[in-house]
């Protein structure tokens, strides 16, 4: 039996809590930029969900250091962490997201028939082995909130306890942001080609 997807309704585009002027900072902000320019980057540009989450600096902190671990050094590769990124982003309709990453997500292996799957809601036709697994247990933890114990387990004998671990947060970092990002209706990038989410 065909499962039908639901995005939610999207809201007008107004960006409700935009970039903040560098001289209307206040100390605790300006040093969680400096803080976010130091891990990252003196050239990283404060963007997508962390102009919101600058309101709430320590917040904006933790997560960024949440998000360099997850992001740059997780147990998965980056062809699978960005796959499960890419899952998260089409689960909650968030075009930021995954403009950010659908081309590098591409660069690292997966395939453009994949990501169009993805963003339309169906279920990948040629999907590696560990693509599958992380498909599924993705799959079960956003639509029904829980892990079967055939999925978790198939998943465990492939990425053992810290790559499920790892997947999990990924998942739940950015679903974090992606809630962000709908909340406050940050928008994605000018140039940015929208996922045809749902379709």
């Amino acid at each position: 039996m065909a499962c039908v997807l639901v995005w939610p309704v999207v809201a007008p585009a107004q960006d409700r809590l935009p970039p903040i002027p560098a001289d209307k900072m206040t100390a605790e902000q300006k040093k969680a930029v400096a803080d976010f320019k130091a891990a990252r980057g003196a050239d990283a540009a404060v963007g997508g969900p962390f102009v919101p989450l600058l309101r709430s600096p320590e917040v904006m902190t933790r997560a960024r250091a949440m998000g360099d671990y997850l992001r740059y050094a997780s147990a998965l590769p980056p062809r699978l962490s960005e796959f499960v990124i890419l899952l998260t982003a089409s689960h909650w309709a968030q075009q930021y997201e995954w403009a950010a990453h659908h081309d590098i997500a591409l660069k690292a292996g997966v395939s453009p028939d994949t990501a169009t799957a993805i963003a339309e809601g169906r279920r990948p036709a040629r999907m590696t082995d560990d693509e599958a697994t992380l498909y599924d247990l993705c799959l079960e933890l956003q639509r029904n909130h829980v892990v079967s114990d055939a999925t978790y387990a198939k998943a465990l004998a492939r990425f053992g306890e810290r790559g499920v671990v790892d997947t999990v947060g990924i998942v739940g970092y950015y679903t974090f942001l992606a809630m962000t990002l709908n909340t406050f209706r940050t928008p994605a990038p000018p140039d940015a080609i929208p996922a045809p989410f749902g379709k």
